[in-house]
């Protein structure tokens, strides 16, 4: 079996809900060691709209401070970021400011990057709908050449038809199939940043 990696799991908009922990425990299965940082503080969302108004009354910049806080302890040992939607975006930011970063997990989100970004051939990999409302065809090209141009190792998988969060049970954007191959692929490419 492959060495465990630390993996650092951050929750969409919707906050720290039970697919979250699901998914901890699918990595965890897996032998990865996974930490849940629960960015909103015991606040969760039914809604899209809910979960934007809790980011929005906490701020981007103390959303971020509550990640690095929540990732410091841990940082030595040569992480893994990941997040869902929102939790991707931050997941992304830590990332690519952390030179020990083993590797970079997207499921259903990106973020912005500054121009200066660089990482050395930093394994990354994007799940998403296709289209995705939030993630828009114009945007996730721009956003790959640039990833591409920082130096990461980028593998994009879409899903034609799945809703935005199509890997949470709980959300009508469920996609069973969708979510399946999600992990499958997921927990191969895991397996080979621990190899």
């Amino acid at each position: 079996m492959a060495s465990s990696t630390t993996i650092v799991l951050f929750h969409s908009a919707y906050g720290l809900r039970p697919a979250v922990h699901a998914a901890a425990e699918r990595l965890r299965a897996a032998g990865h060691e996974v930490h849940v940082p629960d960015l909103y503080e015991g606040r969760t969302a039914e809604t899209v709209e809910d979960g934007m108004a809790i980011k929005d009354e906490i701020g981007h910049e103390e959303l971020l401070r509550r990640a690095v806080t929540a990732v410091a302890p841990l940082s030595d040992r040569g992480l893994v970021y990941a997040g869902f939607s929102l939790g991707a975006a931050i997941a992304q930011n830590l990332a690519l400011g952390d030179e020990k970063a083993r590797g970079l997990l997207l499921l259903h989100g990106t973020s912005d990057l500054a121009e200066d970004a660089s990482v050395d051939e930093l394994p990354v990999q994007l799940h998403v709908a296709d289209p995705d409302p939030f993630e828009p065809h114009d945007w996730l090209n721009a956003w790959y050449l640039r990833m591409g141009r920082a130096g990461a190792d980028v593998e994009v998988h879409r899903y034609p038809g799945a809703g935005h969060l199509f890997t949470d049970p709980e959300l009508a954007d469920y996609d069973k199939e969708a979510a399946e191959t999600t992990w499958r692929v997921a927990l191969s490419f895991l397996e080979e940043i621990g190899g």
